[in-house]
């Protein structure tokens, strides 16, 4: 599992001279019951955290909250982009899979275009989310103003 504390983030940041095609840092995060669980996720619908319940709704195992799958994406975003993230930046995402608990977690991110805006460039990323299996489980787009 990486952590930002296990990753010197100033060497991922994204500069105007980043060129299309480079690919993000992934990260790893396992689906863990007691994060799905917690108030901040899931609390209010048993599917996210109760085996026996998800079971009775027709489902393998609890499955993750949607917004778990977005906070990966922005984490990995973040680490490559900085505070730009906060900055007239916008993320885009769709959950085409569900994210059962026990479940690894990777993300990812490509530069596919980098427009000239300013003095600098607006970068635009596509981001997903995948299991193990290559499963996707999110999909999207993100794009971020850097050295503008």
């Amino acid at each position: 599992m990486t952590s930002v504390a296990e990753v010197d983030v100033t060497s991922l940041l994204i500069t105007p001279d980043t060129p299309v095609g480079y690919m993000l840092q992934s990260l790893k995060k396992k689906a863990t019951i007691q994060l799905m669980g917690s108030r901040l996720w899931g609390r209010f619908n048993p599917n996210h955290w109760d085996p026996e319940y998800a079971a009775s709704t027709g489902l393998k195992a609890p499955i993750q909250t949607g917004e778990m799958s977005s906070a990966y994406l922005a984490e990995m975003c973040v680490n490559h982009f900085g505070a730009q993230m906060f900055r007239n930046a916008r993320i885009v995402c769709k959950y085409i899979g569900s994210t059962l608990a026990g479940e690894t977690i990777t993300t990812h991110g490509v530069v596919r275009e980098k427009t000239p805006k300013g003095n600098g460039f607006r970068f635009t990323v596509d981001i997903w989310c995948d299991n193990d299996a290559g499963e996707k489980k999110t999909v999207g787009w993100v794009e971020v103003d850097v050295g503008v």
